[in-house]
């Protein structure tokens, strides 16, 4: 587990934040990269500790809530095992924090799949996916974890698009458009853009989904990013 997250970190440039280094397992390894390493842990005890055990090395460790913990305005690289019921709460502040480049992050193997995209997308993966990637890492099993969990882990890797086709500006206008095809009612995406009014008429809707290759009976999760992408420039959504 730990190489496997080494070995992808190694991949990317820039300095290193890590999520709730607890006892320094993945910090002691990484700190060989010989880059800066922000170390952001919320329990005092270990905060302190892993400070003295690391006092040689180039890391820095910070006792505070990641949740709290101002990120950066500079390119930086995310990595960490994040406590399963904080997963969507820390997807959610690193999606909306402007410059780190890369995010490589143990979590649930159910839910690195799903924000993978792996079988079918989850809404906030398409609503972010014009401006990230999601990439579905090895599975880690349950009895690699102290104490063990119920269930295995899974690393997902993210990275920023360096060149979206979609502003930054637009986003909540983007996002919008997605949540409305999400929530909307039908037995496939041909019914739903009907009913959600994004199209005029219906001979529209069918001329758009014949355009990419797309099955009427098609459920909204099963969309890849560039039919995301190019539904919300061909509409006007913006």
């Amino acid at each position: 587990m730990i190489n496997s997250i080494v070995d992808l970190v190694k991949q990317t440039s820039g300095p290193i934040i890590e999520i709730g280094p607890g006892s320094g397992a993945l910090t002691h390894p990484i700190s060989h990269l010989g880059r800066a390493i922000t170390a952001v842990e919320v329990d005092a005890k270990l905060a302190a500790k892993l400070t003295k055990k690391t006092a040689s090395a180039s890391v820095e460790v910070v006792h505070d809530d990641f949740l709290n913990f101002p990120l950066p305005a500079t390119p930086c690289v995310i990595v960490g095992n994040i406590p399963f019921h904080l997963t969507t709460a820390i997807l959610r502040k690193l999606l909306h924090a402007p410059a780190w480049t890369d995010a490589v992050l143990l979590m649930q193997w159910e839910v690195a799949r799903r924000r993978a995209g792996v079988g079918a997308s989850t809404m906030m993966t398409a609503q972010w996916s014009p401006w990230f990637t999601f990439h579905l890492g090895s599975r880690v099993p349950r009895f690699a974890f102290r104490p063990q969990p119920n269930v295995d882990g899974g690393i997902l890797v993210i990275r920023r698009v360096g060149d979206p086709k979609i502003p930054i500006e637009q986003r909540k206008a983007f996002q919008a458009m997605v949540h409305t095809v999400f929530t909307a009612r039908g037995r496939g995406i041909g019914e739903i853009l009907r009913r959600a009014g994004l199209f005029s008429s219906r001979s529209e809707t069918q001329s758009w989904l014949r355009s990419r290759g797309i099955d009427p009976a098609t459920l909204p999760p099963r969309l890849h990013t560039s039919d995301w992408i190019d539904l919300f420039q061909v509409t006007g959504s913006s």
